[in-house]
């Protein structure tokens, strides 16, 4: 474990014992040791002082091509800034270094000047910094006036823009770094000034609040840190080869030994030891003054700058930074929760690792940190847990004793991930660990065959796919291990070996269950070969080959088929009996190059492989089986080929045969007065099982099979008492009849008469499949269901689409009775719970593999009937009875009746609406059924319908102008429901659905401020003057429901508006001066000009009001103070024509026969005491609103003036039971940081407000609707 210990106070380089040197006098040189031991960083610190112009060029001479005034020049000419050339990238950097150190020879302060606007201008900052502030202010205050200069639009600063350029100057701006430092290693590094200034201003940025500061000057404070590691190797490699010339001199005898040469030799050996403390001094500052504490920094970036520098560090200069006082920043960072952080610290161990050498020295640290390592191969990151199992695989390679075999088995099971790369990865892990292992025994073994080598490998490859116990994935295994062991997989040779000949004497034979495993891997590489794609569910699709890849592809293929075209038919005929294994077999064929059967003379391989399959399909009768030996003949017989006259000729044969054999069984199985039994009704259904297979992929009209199957179904309708198998089977093979005449109708191949002989069948096909539909059989029930839901959607009015109007005839619509049928089957038979389906386990244990089969059979009946909703076959308001199951079934087919909801709105948004109250008016009615009118509406059942509306009402989404009528019609259907059945209690009393208004509430927040008047007048023409009075409970959801439409009422907003715009105060003052001269000419108040006169004549107009409206009231969160009155707002310039339209759709309600009473002047008796109330309850809710947005204010005011608490101390963190999903990671990790302190937001500029001022106007009626929306009718 890697100890916790302290930073070192300085880099600890390796260095000569100083035993051998210390009986050497020349070699002490106290007085030199002690004149160096103040240089470094410690001599230049506070107040900079101009030092004293370099010698030898004189300040005031300028050279041709140079900089002056910070500024590059070329022949005499100022041309541009230093952050502008590294920007633009058309000098080599290695000249632009050059004319920089010439610049600073001829005056090092203007130079460093021109430095060090360089870095503040790549920050982003505008400012600059000036000769008199270099001169005479700190660092801090330098760094404190920049921040205030630094006043960009927004948070983008150039290492953050996109784009190839700013790639390009990122580059740029690393490359300058590196070959600055190296350009100045002899002399400048070491004036004790350049470097100084340089370390000292970054080390200042890298603390500043400021992101794209600290952002910058960490970057060049790292790259500057690598250039200086490079520096300090050479150094090393000089002072080691300086000291072996040293000793190489001091040991020849006295007679030959140079003095002179020694005594150079100990200078140069002082001078170089003298640079190398000087350049740990340097990297010292850094590492304390920047990584210290960005590697921890809040911006994920900085710290995987950090982490990616130091892994650098310690693969160049080995020696110095490879050891646990490093080492232990990268495994803490491996806990990081950001996954790019984690990325760079796998990429930085792997350049470790690659080396046997550096990963021999890595044992404590892998101990220490392998169960992190190991745990980050099912990082939530794909490319984490990709780079974590390469990392995984250099271990291996390092040593096999790191990881154990635990550690190795949660590698193995991610060669069946769906992520392509994982599982490639976890392929090439499991390729090294165990194929990769020869010992000296497997010399001299054959390269094919079944004594081969690769035949004990794909043995191996064999019981791994065994193991895994994931048989039905064996072309994931292939896929993964395809790059690094093709040639092993595609040694079909030996698989055919190991499959036919005999084991020889004390060789281990391969068992059943082997044998079908490799037949399953074997096929899968054939796959994989030829398709040259990933398996279907891993990969994002088929690439474009190369020319390269396309020549492998057709040299397999060829390959495959030379191989194949002779040992496929023995392989059939060895495992003729075997389902498994036959059914892998037959797919085979479908990738084989069929000309090569002609080129190759291999027709007779061709003839016993027809004669197998006939084999084949005589003794199986599983469907499985047969479907494999349709396709195989679909295949075979392609007319491109000339071996097609010969597969015709056997298929033909073989159907004459089944369908002679089908008409003689079923004519005896048919007859009157036998009992027929049960080995005919075997033969029977055996035979229409094969002749069903192939009709599937093959076009047999002429055989005339319609009759026969339908006398077959129209018996067992009669009898009841036919084998459900048989007429399962008769239905499928009738609607393969039926769509195969169909399609030689559509290509006009058909001949007179056969469009009318279609018609019949269809609909005689239709009627006998819905009279099974009331059969007491739920497996023929549900082969009835989907034969008609498929049946239903084909002959629908799609089937005139793209040209086809000719087949106008064929369209048909299914009757009322069919569409409840459908409708009462899918309730019957898929809204079940799971434990009452006892008939879809066919007789098998009641475990989770079968719960699963019932639950995706139902599921695809469920989907079958939903489109036939989705493409209008049938009515859609017949999708209540499955929409009101959205809660209740939610986990199992949430999805599909959630897409069928927003399927139908696209179609037709005011029946979808139609239809979602519908299902909330029946839901409401079994409650009540079930409970009684006097429910309690706190009772579970109330609550899950309210739940149900509540979702309803999220899934119309964020935009109310689009479902504003869809909503409205809504409201309206549910306020009639909610007064359609009179009180049961008598006259007096609350209607009996009443309470139906507490669910319709839900969706009072989707309705349009000015709609939500109208819905509220609709609402009061229902009510009488003594229900606005009751406050009985009974009247409760009447109440709330009022009160949610007369919110919206109050607020001048709309829910789509997300903010007043800025060009609100202009708009107000129109408004304003509107209104003023509105005041001085009150006779205009009448005229249809002004929307509040028609408003109120509309309102005077009303044949019979109950209701008056609430006082107005204008909310005070999104309102300046004194920008507009409410009279002149919002409300008076939209609302009011939607509203006289809303009115005008919607006539006179006649009031039920129990809401007759006489005609009261409501404004003399309840005005006052209503408005009084209204107008309190609206002084409340302005109260709180200013108190709450007071405290919004207070806290955005201190969270902005509060200042940074940045990272001091170098502390280990807590990182022993930390995982990357923990919340409280961060704060373990890094100790003692303030994150929300990193960071300040800039204010927009005024180029900005400007900007947003030309947005299009939102509370602008005109810009968001023309008048033909405005004047439609909502109801």
């Amino acid at each position: 474990m890697i100890a916790a210990q302290d930073l070192h106070a300085e880099f600890q380089f390796p260095q000569e014992t100083e035993s051998q040197l210390s009986s050497d006098a020349d070699l002490e040189d106290p007085d030199g040791r002690n004149a160096t031991a103040g240089r470094g960083m410690g001599a230049k610190r506070g107040r900079k002082v101009l030092g004293d112009k370099a010698k030898g060029g004189g300040a005031g001479r300028v050279s041709s091509t140079g900089w002056v005034n910070g500024h590059h020049q070329e022949n005499g000419t100022e041309n541009m800034s230093l952050f502008e050339v590294v920007k633009m990238g058309r000098s080599a950097t290695q000249s632009v270094v050059d004319e920089w150190i010439e610049a600073y020879k001829q005056d090092r302060d203007v130079a460093l000047l021109e430095l060090i606007n360089f870095f503040i201008q790549c920050s982003g900052c505008k400012g600059a910094v000036s000769e008199e502030m270099f001169r005479h202010m700190q660092n801090s205050e330098i760094i404190r006036k920049m921040t205030e200069e630094f006043d960009e639009d927004s948070g983008d600063y150039p290492l953050t823009l996109s784009g190839p350029q700013w790639k390009r100057f990122r580059i740029n701006f690393c490359d300058f770094i590196a070959v600055l430092v190296r350009q100045c290693q002899y002399s400048i590094i070491y004036d004790e000034y350049m470097m100084d200034t340089v370390i000292s201003l970054l080390t200042g940025l890298s603390d500043s609040q400021v992101r794209a500061f600290r952002h910058t000057s960490t970057l060049a404070a790292m790259k500057l840190m690598t250039a200086l590691v490079n520096v300090a190797l050479n150094l090393s490699i000089n002072m080691d080869n300086t000291q072996r010339q040293y000793e190489a001199e001091r040991n020849k005898v006295i007679a030959k030994r140079a003095n002179d040469r020694l005594e150079l030799l100990l200078q140069k050996r002082k001078e170089l030891q003298e640079n190398q403390d000087d350049i740990e001094n340097m990297m010292n500052a850094i590492f304390k003054g920047v990584f210290v504490h960005r590697y921890r920094d809040a911006i994920a970036e900085i710290r995987a700058i950090c982490i990616e520098e130091i892994g650098v560090w310690m693969k160049l200069y080995s020696d110095a930074f490879l050891n646990d006082s490093y080492l232990k920043y990268v495994g803490w960072t491996m806990h990081d929760k950001q996954g790019e952080v984690r990325l760079k610290c796998l990429t930085a161990l792997q350049g470790l690792f690659y080396s046997r050498e550096l990963g021999s020295r890595l044992e404590l640290f892998t101990s220490r940190f392998k169960d992190r390592i190991v745990s980050m191969t099912l990082d939530k990151e794909y490319d984490v847990a990709v780079q974590a199992i390469k990392l995984l695989t250099l271990i291996l390679q390092s040593s096999d004793e790191v990881l154990t075999a635990e550690d190795c088995e949660s590698v193995y099971h991610l060669v069946y991930s769906a992520h392509r790369p994982i599982a490639v990865s976890a392929g090439e892990f499991l390729f090294k660990k165990l194929f990769s292992h020869r010992g000296p025994e497997d010399e001299g073994l054959p390269r094919r065959g079944r004594q081969s080598l690769n035949g004990s490998l794909i043995k191996t490859t064999v019981f791994f796919f065994l193991e895994s116990e994931l048989h039905e994935h064996g072309a994931y295994l292939v896929d993964s291990l395809w790059e690094c062991a093709s040639e092993l997989l595609k040694d079909w040779e030996t698989m055919i070996s190991l499959l036919l000949d005999e084991p020889m004497p004390g060789e281990e034979a391969l068992t059943d269950r082997q044998e079908t495993a490799l037949v399953e891997i074997m096929l899968s590489a054939i796959r994989q070969a030829c398709e040259c794609h990933p398996p279907v569910g891993r990969g994002s699709g088929k690439r474009v080959l190369t020319a390269k890849e396309k020549k492998t592809q057709l040299d397999d293929r060829t390959r495959t088929t030379e191989m194949f075209a002779v040992a496929l038919p023995l392989l059939l005929a060895k495992y003729c009996v075997d389902i498994d294994k036959v059914t892998s077999l037959l797919q085979i064929p479908k990738y084989f190059d069929l000309d090569i059967y002609t080129t190759g003379r291999l027709e007779k391989h061709m003839d016993a492989l027809l004669r197998q399959i006939w084999e084949v399909v005589d003794k199986h009768t599983d469907t499985e089986v047969l479907e494999a030996c349709s396709t195989t003949y679909h295949h075979l017989c392609n007319e491109e080929f000339t071996i097609f006259n010969r597969v015709d000729i056997a298929r033909s044969q073989l159907l004459d045969e089944l369908v002679d054999k089908f008409n003689r069984l079923l004519e005896d199985f048919l007859q009157e007065g036998e009992e027929p039994d049960e080995d005919d009704a075997y033969q029977v259904l055996s035979t229409l099982k094969k002749i069903t297979a192939f009709h599937n992929a093959h076009d047999l009209s002429k055989w005339d099979l319609f009759t026969s199957n339908y006398s077959l179904l129209s018996t067992g309708l009669q009898n009841g008492d036919m084998p459900e198998q048989i007429v399962i089977h008769a239905m499928q093979c009738t609607h393969y009849i039926v769509l195969w005449h169909l399609a030689k109708v559509s290509e006009g191949s058909s001949i007179k008469g056969d469009l009318v002989t279609l018609r019949k069948q269809m609909r005689a096909f239709c009627l006998i499949c819905q009279r099974y539909l009331c059969s007491i059989n739920t497996a023929v029930k549900e082969q009835a269901f989907t034969v008609l839901c498929d049946v239903l959607l084909i002959f629908s009015h799609q089937i005139m689409s793209s040209g086809r109007e000719h087949l106008e005839n064929l369209v048909y619509v299914p009757d009322s009775s069919l569409q409840a049928e459908l409708l009462n089957f899918i309730v019957d038979q898929v809204f079940i719970d799971q434990d009452d389906d006892s008939n879809s386990t066919d007789g098998q244990q009641d475990d989770e593999a079968s719960k699963i089969e019932a639950l995706h059979k139902r599921r695809n009946l469920l989907a079958a009937y939903c489109k036939l909703i989705i493409y209008n076959v049938v009515e859609m308001n017949t999708g209540a009875d499955i929409f009101k199951q959205y809660m209740r079934y939610y986990n199992d087919y949430g999805d599909i009746i959630k897409e069928t909801m927003s399927k139908t709105r696209q179609i037709d948004k005011i029946q979808c609406a139609k239809t979602l109250i519908l299902s909330l008016q029946k839901l409401f009615n079994e409650m009540m059924s079930e409970l009684g009118f006097s429910f309690d509406r706190s009772s579970s059942a109330f609550c899950g319908i309210k739940e149900l509306a509540r979702r309803f009402s999220l899934t119309f989404g964020l935009d109310q102008l689009k479902t504003r009528e869809a909503i409205a019609m809504l409201h309206k259907d549910g306020i009639e429901f909610a007064f359609k059945e009179p009180s049961p209690q008598g006259e007096g009393g609350p209607p009996l659905n009443l309470p139906f208004l507490d669910i319709l509430s839900e969706f009072s927040s989707k309705l349009l401020r000015q709609d939500k008047r109208t819905v509220h007048m609709y609402l009061e023409r229902f009510m009488t003057f003594q229900m606005a009075l009751q406050r009985d409970d009974c009247w409760l959801p009447l109440i709330s429901y009022r009160n949610s439409l007369q919110a919206g009422m109050d607020d001048d907003t709309m829910s789509v508006i997300s903010g007043i715009s800025s060009r609100g105060s202009v708009r107000s003052k129109k408004s304003k001066q509107s209104a003023v001269s509105k005041r001085k000419l009150p006779e205009e108040e009448n005229s249809s000009s002004s929307f509040d006169g028609v408003w109120m004549n509309r309102e005077q107009s009303v044949p019979t009001p109950v209701m008056m409206h609430s006082p107005h009231l204008t909310s005070t969160v999104l309102r300046d103070p004194k920008r507009m009155r409410p009279e002149d707002g919002y409300a008076a310039t939209f609302s009011m024509p939607a509203e006289q339209h809303l009115q005008q759709a919607l006539p006179p309600q006649p009031l039920p026969p129990h809401q007759h009473q006489a005609a009261m002047d409501y404004n003399t008796q309840v005005t006052w005491m209503l408005t009084q109330r209204q107008q309190a309850e609206a002084r409340q809710h302005q109260e709180r609103i200013s108190m709450h947005y007071a405290k919004m204010r207070n806290h955005m005011q201190q969270a902005i003036r509060r200042g940074s608490g940045l990272m001091e101390e170098d502390e280990e963190p807590i990182v022993e039971d930390v995982m990357m999903s923990s919340e409280d990671r961060l704060e373990d990790i890094n100790e003692g940081m303030d994150f929300n302190t990193m960071e300040i937001d800039l204010p927009a500029s005024k180029n900005r407000r400007e900007r947003n001022e030309l947005k299009p106007d939102y509370f602008d009626p005109s810009s968001i609707m023309d008048d033909s929306v405005l004047n439609v009718s909502m109801f």
